[in-house]
């Protein structure tokens, strides 16, 4: 039974990695951006049950209240750049930004996996080997990555030059759903 609460728990967790892949999928895909993002959502996902659980229940439950909070405000960041950029002419925005590198990639992999810094401390108190679920939800973050950078990617086959838009558009709706929940 310890198996399939944990991986429940990583597939609830990884929703938002997987969510966040679609809407950077619709701005093209390579080997090093899925790479990139899949392992970097993976690494922060397995690493923030550990820190979770070392900070310990006073500073989890007040990073828990603002989790959502900082979420939404990173991923809005990112989706209103995406979105403008999507309204810029070639001549306008000679380099795109790519959401799979530099400090985009940081903000985004923090923002997904606030939650699961949370979670470590909830793990912990399971009495559950906390090395062995990290691992299974790392790994199970990276997987939704690939999944959702895919899916964006045939998203934007489909709509052409308007798929930046709607990644931009998806980010910012998750932002609000942030909020909301």
């Amino acid at each position: 039974m310890f198996n399939l609460e944990i991986l429940a728990v990583a597939i609830a967790l990884g929703c938002d990695a997987f969510s966040v892949a679609i809407g950077v999928g619709t701005l093209g895909l390579t080997k090093r951006r899925i790479f990139r993002l899949s392992f970097h959502f993976g690494l922060f996902q397995f690493f923030m049950p550990l820190i979770g659980l070392l900070i310990g229940e006073i500073t989890a439950s007040l990073v828990g209240q603002a989790s959502h909070w900082v979420a939404a405000g990173l991923l809005a960041l990112i989706g209103i750049n995406m979105l403008r950029q999507s309204f810029k002419g070639e001549d306008d925005a000679p380099v795109k930004v790519d959401p799979t590198k530099g400090w985009s990639l940081v903000l985004l992999s923090i923002s997904t996996s606030i939650d699961a810094l949370v979670v470590g401390f909830s793990i912990g108190l399971m009495g559950v080997p906390v090395l062995s679920a990290c691992i299974i939800i790392g790994t199970a973050a990276a997987l939704m990555t690939i999944i959702g950078m895919l899916i964006g990617a045939g998203t934007a086959a489909a709509l052409g030059k308007r798929a930046e838009a709607l990644g931009g558009v998806i980010l910012i709706i998750l932002a609000i759903i942030f909020v909301i929940k």
